[in-house]
């Protein structure tokens, strides 16, 4: 399970541009540390739901992000709730 930190990048040896990879993750709430602030539903409400009966987000549908929209919205989780598998740990 990967925690929310600086895009995966590398650089370019051939012109210093650093590339980001910008994979699909699928994403998981804690649902002990979750204190239902919805920020995670604001930012992809396709793939997060706070339920108004326990106040604690949940994933939802396929629970895919981009990594990049992924990082963003675990950095936004006041409560450090959100986190991401990548999916080739899956495998």
């Amino acid at each position: 399970m990967t925690t929310p930190s600086s895009p995966d990048a590398s650089a370019d040896p051939r012109t210093d541009q650093v590339e980001v990879h910008d994979d699909l993750v699928l994403m998981v709430v804690n649902a002990e540390s979750c204190i239902g602030a919805g920020q995670c539903e604001m930012s992809a409400a396709h793939v997060f739901l706070v339920s108004d009966d326990e106040g604690i987000a949940t994933v939802i549908g396929d629970g895919l992000l981009a990594r990049s929209t992924a990082i963003a919205v675990a950095d936004q989780c006041p409560g450090r709730a959100i986190s991401f598998i990548e999916l080739d740990e899956m495998e």
